[in-house]
């Protein structure tokens, strides 16, 4: 299993170091409703994130294995084509960076978090982990991971949870600190949302460079063991 976890950490990272979801939960915390709005984000990228894995884990279990147990050509055919797309997206987001003094404009449906409660916290945060592109790439690799290995169904469960629970780490840690430390973490919080917004793109361009190599990578060694 500690082989399997090795293999998913870094998409973990990668989902974790998303800085829309980031973004998001400082403009909860920011809110004036900022305890029920952002414990309901919160719930809602957690349960999205399980929701995408297994969903995508399952599928993968069903494609076809080759007769030494190892993972099918099929699977290095899906790695190499998610490695190439998330080279793809990272030239993409290189592009759209900020140049200059450009400040990025934020899109109009983020203006509109302050009026979140409970249960609007809740739907955005399923919402953008289960529509959000880049999300469904980086877990359909770690599907096909789970998918295709030999770990038991208690050890798969543990190995889901362990990557949920790291790549939903950036939001749930403001959430919990904001409950000891609310006041004091205001400045900070509006600090690093301006820095998350102008380098947005920039953070997502080398991250997305970084997973596509490892993507290919592990594509490769599937068909060409």
């Amino acid at each position: 299993m500690g082989t399997v976890i090795g293999e998913l950490l870094p998409f973990a990272i990668g989902i974790a170091i998303s800085p829309l979801p980031i973004i998001v939960v400082i403009l909860t915390l920011l809110s004036p409703r900022a305890r029920t709005s952002s414990v309901g984000f919160l719930l809602g990228w957690v349960v999205g994130i399980l929701a995408v894995i297994v969903v995508l884990t399952a599928i993968s279990t069903v494609l076809p294995e080759r007769s030494d147990s190892a993972p099918s050509v099929w699977a290095g055919i899906l790695k190499l084509a998610l490695g190439a797309l998330l080279l793809l997206l990272a030239v993409k987001q290189w592009r759209k960076r900020p140049h200059g003094d450009e400040t990025p404009e934020l899109p109009g449906w983020m203006k509109k978090v302050d009026s979140l409660n409970f249960g609007g916290g809740i739907r955005l945060g399923l919402f953008l982990s289960v529509v959000n592109p880049k999300n469904v790439i980086l877990s359909t690799s770690v599907g096909v991971d789970l998918g295709t290995s030999d770990l038991v169904f208690g050890t798969l469960a543990v190995a889901t949870g362990v990557f949920a629970l790291i790549a939903a780490s950036t939001v749930l840690i403001p959430v919990v600190v904001y409950v000891f430390a609310a006041k004091r973490l205001h400045a900070p919080l509006e600090s690093l949302h301006t820095w998350l917004t102008r380098e947005n793109h920039t953070i997502m361009g080398v991250l997305f460079v970084v997973l596509g190599f490892v993507t290919l990578g592990k594509g490769l060694g599937i068909i060409w063991p």
